[in-house]
């Protein structure tokens, strides 16, 4: 995972491993796409993340989508915590890719086995991926990352 030394907040910076460890234990993230007038939008969905990517499976006709298809530019913030002491989160960002058929109806597709296995696990109880007709997926692989976990601020 290639992640951009942060200037400030070194402090509550969270390590790879800790980053890594939540990125997988969330379930939602916020997703911020571009307007055609340059507009920001932002929107909630699940994602899984696989170590180095963030997948998202997005509803084919919905304006994220169509945002993603004219520019492929996204910010995505995970985060948690309710006092200012447990917040903890991470901003990736950068340009994502668009992995399998629209919408995705359940092709064999080996690039797809792992996003779809974690997944289905983490979101549905299911060991294969649900296909509805309706949705495909969306992958980000960040170019930059940024994370805090305030907790680490205890005792200093």
């Amino acid at each position: 995972m290639t992640v951009t030394q942060q200037r400030r907040g070194r402090k509550i910076m969270m390590t790879p491993g800790e980053l890594d460890d939540f990125l997988a234990g969330q379930r939602t993230c916020r997703v911020a796409t571009v307007s055609a007038d340059g507009a920001p939008h932002v929107s909630t969905l699940w994602f899984a993340w696989d170590g180095a990517s963030m997948w998202l499976y997005s509803v084919v006709r919905s304006k994220r989508w169509t945002q993603l298809r004219r520019d492929q530019r996204v910010a995505i913030v995970v985060d948690t915590g309710e006092e200012y002491d447990e917040l903890r989160g991470a901003e990736l960002s950068g340009t994502v890719e668009f992995v399998g058929e629209i919408p995705r109806t359940g092709e064999l597709r080996a690039e797809l086995d792992v996003p779809e296995t974690l997944f289905a696990r983490k979101n549905f109880g299911l060991e294969e991926m649900p296909h509805d007709g309706r949705h495909a997926w969306v992958r980000l692989t960040p170019e930059k990352i940024v994370s805090w976990d305030f907790r680490k601020l205890a005792g200093q």
